[in-house]
């Protein structure tokens, strides 16, 4: 799936500037001047995703939308691409933030600029029903060389496959969820990997002979790797981010988070807790 607009007007941005215009005109202040943000998605349902009348919809939009209407923008217009185009589109001002519920890594912290964490969810794996094959863990894979695993590239879950040394050829590498759940309903994949909340709305949505298995966060070097989402803007707007920051903040204190991914399937235990994205940045 290509760049495509979300049955909305154009949401390509032509000033050429991520911070600071020509003029001094900062990035917020253009978007109120406009009357919306652009936004990218990757079609991951709950996380960002296009409902049926194309709009944009999920946790991290819903979140999106919120805080830039606190901020003065009343509308937000989205792009749909690949996982792996979502930081080369904000990068090259395609759209102004990414709202895909993107963990915080170290690697992206270096391209990308966070928010503080908006939600997080153990991984989990979406298999046939009654798990034929027992799978549980990515280490399953790297154990079994008959097992295939569709994974979305670029993904954090591609990362830990990496890790656990799951081999790549019994990789499936994906662009978006939909790729995967119809790998793995035509038997071409044992199993999808991604967030256990993502599987489960996922599968509300579209049913299938499917299931999910048990929820878990990775150990990785004797740590657990509890991944925490963010919205991203480009590094240099820094105004932007700390306003919106200073909104997320207001809303995880009223508890405005917590309503604003209630619809989604999101729960009190995918609130963030006090890690910061300054820790969640460090190598």
């Amino acid at each position: 799936m290509g760049l495509a607009t979300l049955g909305l007007a154009a949401c390509s941005r032509v000033d050429g500037g991520g911070g600071e215009g020509e003029e001094g005109t900062s990035t917020l202040d253009r978007l109120r001047e406009q009357g919306f943000v652009a936004v990218g998605l990757a079609n991951e349902i709950p996380f960002g995703f296009v409902d049926d009348s194309g709009n944009p919809a999920g946790q991290s939009p819903a979140v999106a939308k919120a805080v830039f209407e606190e901020l003065g923008v009343p509308e937000i217009q989205a792009s749909s691409v690949n996982w792996d185009g979502l930081i080369p589109g904000l990068k090259s001002n395609r759209f102004d933030v990414i709202a895909a519920g993107m963990f915080i890594t170290p690697e992206r912290c270096g391209q990308v600029a966070f928010t503080e964490p908006t939600a997080t969810s153990p991984e989990a794996f979406m298999v046939k029903e009654g798990n034929p094959e027992g799978i549980k863990h990515f280490k399953d894979f790297a154990e079994n060389p008959d097992l295939k695993l569709a994974v979305l590239n670029g993904s954090v879950e591609q990362t830990y496959a990496n890790y656990f040394e799951v081999p790549e050829d019994q990789q499936e590498l994906i662009p978006n969820q939909t790729a995967g759940y119809e790998l793995l309903e035509a038997g071409r994949v044992d199993a999808m990997s991604m967030l256990s909340v993502s599987h489960e709305y996922l599968l509300q949505d579209r049913g299938g002979p499917f299931e999910v298995t048990e929820p878990f966060f990775p150990v990785i070097d004797g740590q657990e790797e509890k991944g925490w989402g963010g919205l991203c803007v480009r590094q240099e707007d820094t105004t932007l981010l700390e306003e919106m920051n200073r909104v997320i903040a207001e809303f995880k204190e009223s508890g405005r988070l917590l309503e604003l991914g209630q619809d989604w399937g999101f729960t009190e235990a995918d609130l963030p807790d006090d890690t910061t994205t300054a820790e969640l940045c460090k190598e």
